[in-house]
């Protein structure tokens, strides 16, 4: 059985919040109770979003909250070559497509599929006669999109670890998503798997709202030869109206809340993830 390795992995988009707090805490204490180590990595591929300032806040919190990590802080606006050379591996393995499409194209689409966040792609770039495609690449900005059908059918049936149970992979669950935006030259979906095969993570803790990706993630293992980590997926932290808590929904921010005389320990507490 190897060391384990979990990690933290957020986006500097925005200031954390008590949802936040849950998975690195519970990912945290996860890896240090197995003797472990714990990683942090920055997810600012979103150059539009992402800022220096919301990079050294998270950097604050997470030392209040009483965590540390091992190693350098890894940033993944400093990987793209990594990055690019899986996409890559990718289109070489030709289960990867450019997309022209704007999301309001996409939206458009009468015959779009729905799935469990709103209308999937309607695979309008998939069928692109080659010489238009290669045509339109030459002058027009594009993603690139996995071909799930493709994909399925070089990697045969998936299945990942999940709280100590098997989960059989749906390739069609988010159907042909972004692996590489049209801004950034990669995606979340991407990037995270990637790096978490280059840093040798074993196990990865984070919310349920992230279980849908995690069909995507073990394909595009499977299709990079990349080892699959175990996951650990863990309920949502709720705001008092029910909904997950959010910043578009007025969740207080841990800065705030610490302003406030909030404690770690009560953090720990309001969270029932006490030591």
């Amino acid at each position: 059985m190897s060391a384990t390795v979990g990690r933290f992995a957020p986006s500097p988009t925005g200031l954390l919040h008590l949802g936040h707090a849950a998975s690195a805490i519970r990912a945290h204490d996860f890896a240090r109770s197995r003797g472990g180590v714990f990683l942090l990595r920055i997810e600012d591929i979103d150059e539009g979003r992402s800022r220096p300032e919301f990079v050294d806040a998270i950097l604050v919190d997470l030392q209040w909250l009483g965590l540390q990590w091992d190693g350098p802080v890894l940033h993944q606006s400093q990987r793209r070559a990594l990055y690019d050379d899986a996409l890559q591996r990718l289109i070489d393995l030709d289960v990867a497509y450019p997309c022209f499409c704007t999301r309001k194209d996409i939206a458009a689409a009468v015959a779009a599929p729905h799935g469990p966040d709103g209308v999937l792609y309607p695979g309008t770039c998939r069928a692109l006669d080659p010489i238009l495609r290669d045509a339109r690449m030459r002058k027009d900005a594009h993603a690139w999109r996995l071909d799930a059908a493709k994909a399925a059918s070089r990697t045969g049936a998936l299945s990942f670890e999940d709280n100590g149970e098997r989960i059989s992979v749906d390739p069609a669950l988010l159907g042909d998503v972004v692996i590489a935006r049209k801004d950034a030259g990669t995606s979340y979906h991407l990037a995270c798997t990637v790096d978490d095969a280059d840093q040798g993570v074993t196990d990865i803790v984070r919310g349920t709202d992230l279980l849908p990706s995690t069909h995507v993630h073990r394909l595009l293992q499977a299709l990079l030869a990349l080892p699959a980590p175990r996951y650990h997926h863990h309920p949502l932290i709720m705001g008092e109206d029910g909904e997950r808590l959010a910043k578009r929904n007025g969740a207080k921010s841990l800065a705030e809340l610490r302003a406030q005389g909030i404690t770690p320990s009560e953090i720990r507490q309001r969270l029932g993830l006490c030591r």
